[in-house]
C-alpha cells in the first residue's frame, strides 16, 4: 500500500519537478535573485546594526538619530530600491539563456522598467518615489524583465541590428549592434507607458500592483498557502529533488515582496504587516539545520539512538547542519525515499508552520523586521536578528523541541533496525574469528 502510494506520487510530481527545474523564466527568476542577494544582505546587515536592541538606553535620543542617519544610506541604497538589482540580474540571465549580449539585454529591462515607473513623487515631476524600485515595483519589474527579453530577441534573432565594418572595436561593434533591438525595445515600453496615461490606473505599475501584486501577495501572506508550499518543498526533497530551489522559484517574488513591506514598516517605526514573508519561512522553518528542520534531527541522534551508524552519521552531518546544509543526513540516514521517515518528514514544518504563525499572531514573538540574513546563520542568532528580539530565538529553540518529539518514536524505529543488525554482524564476525582459531 505504502509502495504503491509512493510510485503513484512519484509518477505524479517528478514530471512537474521536472518542467520547473527546465523552465527558462524561473530559472532566471531564481537566478535574478540570486545576483541581488549580496547587496540585499549588506543592506539587511546595516538595518540589524541601526536598530540595536535596548541602543536606545544607553546613548541619548540625538545620539541615535545621528548614528541612525550615518547607516541609513546603506539600507535605502540597497533594499529600497532592491527591485533594480533584481530586474537586471533576471534580465541578463535570461538574455544569457539565449546566447545574447546578456549586458544590453538587462540595461534594456532596467531601462524599460523606469519607462513604466511613475515619476511624479507629491506633485513634483522627475522624481522617481523610491517605493516604486523596491516592493510596489518588484512585480512590474519581473513582468517588464521577461517581456523586454523576449523583445530585445526578436528583433536580434532577426537581424535588425546595425553591421560594422572588420575593424570597428569589439565594444563599439556591439553597442551599435544592439542600437536597434534596444531602440525599439524601449518604444514598445514608452507606447505602453502613454496608454495608460489615459486609464484611470494612470500607469502599468498602479495597474499590476492593484489586480496582480496585491492580490497575490494577500494570498502568499496566508496560513493555508504557507502549509501547502512547505509540504510541496518537502514532498519534492522526499523524491531527491531540490524541493526549495522548486517551491521558491514560484514563492519568493511573494515572500520577498512581504518582507520589504514589513522592513519599511519597521525603518518607519510602524507595525510589522505581515506575519509570512521570507524570513519567516527560510529563519523558522528551513533554517534550522537545512529543510526539514534536520538539526532536531541531529540532536535526537546524539540524545537518544545506540546504533554506531547513526552516531556516525550525526557527527558527519551535525557541523553542517549547524550551517543550515544537511545534505548528508538527507542523503544518509537516508530521508530520500525512505518510507520509514515520510510521516516526520512531512508533519514536522506543518506543526512548526503552525506554531511560529500563531507565535506571532498572538504577540508573543515578533513579526520579522523584513531584515536579510544569510542562510547559513546558525539558528538562535537567525532567529534574535530577523525579529530584532530575544523572543526569535527562543522560538527557534521551541521549534527544534516540537520535532525532536516528533521525530523520536521514529529514530527510536530505525535505531533499533541498524543497532539488530550491527549486533548480529559483529556476532557473525566473532563466530567466524572463532572458527578459525579452532
Amino acid at each position: 500500500m505504502g509502495s504503491k502510494f509512493t510510485e503513484t506520487l512519484e509518477n505524479i510530481l517528478l514530471p512537474i519537478a521536472d518542467k520547473l527545474n527546465n523552465n527558462r523564466y524561473l530559472g532566471a527568476l531564481r537566478d535574478g535573485f540570486m545576483v541581488a542577494l549580496p547587496f540585499i544582505i549588506f543592506g539587511s546587515l546595516f538595518v540589524v546594526l541601526a536598530n540595536i536592541p535596548f541602543l536606545d538606553k544607553i546613548i541619548s535620543e540625538n545620539a541615535l538619530e545621528e548614528y541612525q542617519s550615518i547607516l541609513g544610506p546603506a539600507s535605502a541604497s540597497t533594499l529600497s530600491i532592491m527591485g533594480l538589482f533584481v530586474i537586471f540580474g533576471i534580465a541578463y540571465k535570461l538574455t544569457q539563456q539565449y546566447g545574447l549580449e546578456a549586458l544590453y539585454g538587462g540595461f534594456a529591462a532596467l531601462a524599460s522598467f523606469i519607462i513604466l515607473t511613475p515619476q511624479v513623487l507629491e506633485g513634483i515631476s522627475g522624481v522617481i518615489p523610491s517605493a516604486a524600485l523596491g516592493a510596489q515595483g518588484l512585480f512590474l519589474g519581473i513582468f517588464t524583465a521577461f517581456v523586454s527579453v523576449e523583445i530585445y530577441k526578436f528583433f536580434v534573432k532577426r537581424n535588425w541590428t546595425i553591421k560594422m565594418p572588420q575593424g570597428v572595436p569589439d565594444a563599439v561593434a556591439k553597442s551599435f549592434s544592439s542600437l536597434i533591438p534596444i531602440t525599439l525595445t524601449l518604444t514598445f515600453f514608452l507606447a505602453i507607458r502613454a496608454i495608460f496615461s489615459y486609464t484611470s490606473f494612470e500607469t502599468l505599475q498602479n495597474f499590476i500592483y492593484t489586480l496582480i501584486q496585491q492580490p497575490l501577495t494577500s494570498l502568499g501572506s496566508g496560513l493555508i498557502p504557507t502549509i501547502i508550499a512547505v509540504l510541496l518543498i518537502q514532498v519534492f526533497w522526499f523524491f531527491g529533488l531540490h524541493g526549495q530551489i522548486i517551491v521558491n522559484s514560484i514563492m519568493d517574488p511573494i515572500w520577498m515582496t512581504l518582507s520589504l513591506e514589513n522592513l519599511e514598516a519597521f525603518n518607519a517605526g510602524l507595525e510589522r504587516p505581515h506575519i509570512v514573508n521570507n524570513q519567516f519561512v527560510d529563519t523558522f522553518i528551513v533554517g534550522m539545520g537545512g529543510t526539514g528542520m534536520t538539526m532536531a534531527v541531529i540532536l535526537g541522534i546524539f540524545l537518544f539512538t545506540r546504533s554506531r551508524q547513526l552516531k556516525n552519521l550525526g557527527k558527519l552531518g551535525g557541523p553542517a547542519a549547524v550551517f543550515n546544509v544537511n545534505e548528508p543526513l538527507i542523503f544518509g540516514l537516508p530521508i530520500v525515499m525512505n518510507p520509514m521517515v515520510i510521516i516526520p518528514w512531512l508533519l514536522s514544518p506543518v506543526i512548526v508552520t503552525i506554531v511560529t504563525y500563531f507565535a506571532m499572531a498572538s504577540g508573543l514573538v515578533p513579526v520579522s523586521t523584513g531584515v536579510h540574513v544569510p542562510w547559513t546563520t546558525p539558528i538562535f542568532i537567525s532567529g534574535m536578528l530577523v525579529t530584532n528580539s530575544i523572543a526569535g530565538a527562543i522560538l527557534q529553540l521551541v521549534n527544534l523541541v516540537i520535532v525532536v518529539l516528533i521525530w523520536l518514536p521514529f529514530l527510536r524505529i530505525l535505531d533499533k533496525q541498524y543497532f539488530r543488525t550491527e549486533q548480529t554482524t559483529t556476532k557473525d564476525q566473532k563466530q567466524g574469528r572463532d572458527d578459525k582459531i579452532v
